[in-house]
Formats: C-alpha cells, structure tokens, sequence
C-alpha cells in the first residue's frame, strides 16, 4: 500500500489548466533582445508608419473640438435647421418627393451645417498625430494588404491582450477612464438636480437650452478627461514601442555590415588596393611631383594637378627598402628628393596611398612644392 501511494505521488499528475506557453509571458531581455534601436531601424519604422501614440489623445481632441465648434455655431446651426424646417414645410403639399430640387436642397444644407464640424474633427485628428509623431507621416504600407493580416493569429492576441503589461495597462486604464467620467457625470448632474426639478415648470425651449447646455459641459469634461489620461498612455506606449523595437547583439551586427560594410571585407578590399599601388609604384613614382624623405628610412611621394586634384595626394610610401628604391625610382625620373624628416613620417603614418593631404601639412608642402616648381621653372 505504501509502495502504490510513493508510485502515485512520484507519478506526475494531468494538467487541469490550458497549456500556457512560457514565452507568452517572455520579455524583449528574455528573446535575446537586449540592444537599444538603432537609428536606421528607427527611421525605417517610421517610414512604414509605426510610431509610439495613444489613442486617447486622438480622442480627446476630436472630441473636444468638434464639440467647442458645436457650442459656438449653435445659434448659427439653429437657425440653419429652422430654415431647412419652414423650406420644406412650405413644399410639402405641392412639391413631388422626387424632385431633383428638393434633394439638392437637402444636400446643400446639410453639407454646410455639417463640414465645419467635420472638419474641426479632421483638423484635430492630424494635429493630435503630428504631436505625437513629432512632424507629418505619409505612408502607405500600413493599409497595404497582406495575407499575414487576415489570418487570425490567437496566440499573439491573447499574449498582447491578456498576458502582457500593455494588457493589464489597458485594462486598468479603461476602468479608470470609465470610473472618471462616471464620477464626473454624476457631480455634474447632481449639481443640477434642483435645476432639473424645475423644468416641469418652465417652458420646452428653455429645457431643451438648459440640456444641451448640460450635454456639451459633460462632453468637454470627458474630452479633457481623455487628454489628461493620454499623457501616462503615451509614455506607457513609448515605453512600449521602443522596448518592442529593441534589437539582439546578431541583428545589430547585420545592420553594421549593411551600412558600414563588413570589416573584414573592408580590410582586405584595403589590403588589396595597396598590394596594387605597390605593383604601380615605379609608374607612381614616375609622375609625382617631389618625394619628400627621411632622408633613409622613410620616403613619401606627392603628386598635384590643380586641374584634376582638389589637392596633393600621396600616391606612393615606403619605409627601409622600399624607401630605397622610391628613391632610386624618383633619381631615375628626375624627380626631386626633398629632406623633410617630420613631415615624412607624418604623412607617412596619417596617410594612405591614394589618399589626400591633410590640410595641416598644406602650409609646410606649399613651400616644399613651391621650391619644387620654381627649379623646374613652372
């Protein structure tokens, strides 16, 4: 007996609950993710439109506008719709409901009292997302149709929705949106009960006056109560973006090698074009102007068209035996040895074969070049 009890407890026991995944709940540090985003992956998101924002404050100000637009076009709003009333009450018995007048009429009004209002939402809208955005987007990419989509993926929305920070954050952030604006609805009303109790008493303009009075309070009061919530949600959701944008050590060395190129390319693509500035030094050394030396150990040539060059280049350097024969090369051309001992190591060292001058050497090369030229009489 005792030995079927050990048996059943060593035995595991059947999972009551759903399988879970472990990496619904993984972090960006947990996937391997542990570099910041680069500013080329950045830039690249934002131009496909993905960028961090809330909702609330899109909300907010396409609500809050609209409806201060609304309270200050009333009047003219009213007396909009009392003409459009009387229009139509003066044609009922005689005009046909076909008539094309009738309908122009009717789209005519509707249009003009509408559009102002319409487009106080539009104008809030784009305002809220270049706040947030920092400047304009234009994108197509996210409307682009793709069937990754339509497939419905469960998985990852029930990690984002339910198993995530931005999950629970949503969550708690509706509760309070909703215990806000039901508190704030409340005192408001309840501040008007009396008045209320009194509209039995007065006439029906002055109720229909006194509501709306009351609705567009409530309604500026929930606009400001979306901006004021949208200040924490748009840090949430920065937090958010930029944590989802982060990056693993091997994607920061890919994107390395797509802008700056592959080191170890680059060094043997180097490598090589020296190997083949070596094979062409006689001709190099041939052309230049003067070759400045050490006068043994080091020897740097120099070269200046001010037709082709935006400056002197070094377009052969040696140091020992290929010192020597720079040299030998320079005698047999003519062209002239100058002793410059600082300055041929210098050049020699900061300087690449195919490369330009610095220009704070110009000043010590324009008086090497100048004697140069001024013996060859140019």
């Amino acid at each position: 007996m005792t030995a079927l009890t050990e048996e059943k407890a060593l035995k595991p026991t059947k999972n009551l609950y759903p399988h879970i995944h472990l990496q619904w709940f993984a972090s960006a540090e947990d996937e391997g993710r542990t570099e910041a985003p680069s500013d080329l992956k950045l830039r690249k998101a934002r131009e496909e439109g993905r960028v961090p924002k809330s909702q609330e404050l899109t909300g907010g100000l396409v609500l809050l506008l609209p409806v201060l637009t609304l309270v200050l076009l009333a009047p003219w709003l009213l007396q909009g719709f009392v003409q459009i009333i009387r229009y139509y009450m003066e044609r009922c018995t005689t005009a046909n409901i076909t008539d094309g007048e009738l309908m122009v009429e009717f789209l005519y009004s509707m249009v003009r009292m509408v559009l102002p209002i319409a487009a106080t939402a539009i104008v809030a809208g784009v305002v809220a997302n270049v706040i947030q955005n920092k400047g304009f987007i234009f994108t197509t990419k996210t409307i682009e149709p793709k069937i990754s989509k339509i497939l419905p993926k469960f998985g990852e929305y029930f990690k984002k929705t339910l198993f995530s920070f931005e999950g629970a954050f949503n969550v708690v952030k509706s509760i309070v949106k909703v215990a806000v604006i039901f508190i704030a609805a409340y005192l408001l009303i309840r501040s008007d009960v009396p008045h209320l109790l009194t509209l039995m008493n007065t006439n029906f303009w002055d109720g229909i006056v006194f509501i709306s009075e009351m609705t567009a309070k409530l309604l500026i009061i929930t606009s400001v109560i979306f901006i004021i919530i949208a200040i924490p949600d748009y840090i949430v959701q920065r937090k958010q973006f930029m944590e989802s944008m982060k990056m693993t050590k091997q994607e920061v060395k890919q994107e390395y090698k797509e802008t700056e190129g592959d080191p170890l390319v680059k060094s043997k693509l180097r490598q090589y074009m020296h190997e083949m500035l070596r094979r062409n030094i006689p001709a190099a050394v041939a052309k230049s102007d003067v070759v400045i030396t050490n006068p043994t150990h080091y020897a740097v040539a120099i070269q200046y068209d001010s037709a082709t060059m935006a400056g002197p280049m070094v377009t052969a350097k040696g140091v020992d035996s290929l010192a020597r024969r720079i040299r030998e090369i320079a005698a047999e051309n003519k062209v002239p040895l100058v002793e410059n001992r600082p300055l041929a190591r210098a050049l020699y060292a900061e300087v690449e074969i195919g490369e330009m001058v610095p220009e704070n050497y110009y000043q010590a090369l324009a008086v090497i070049l100048a004697n140069v030229y001024n013996a060859k009489g140019k």
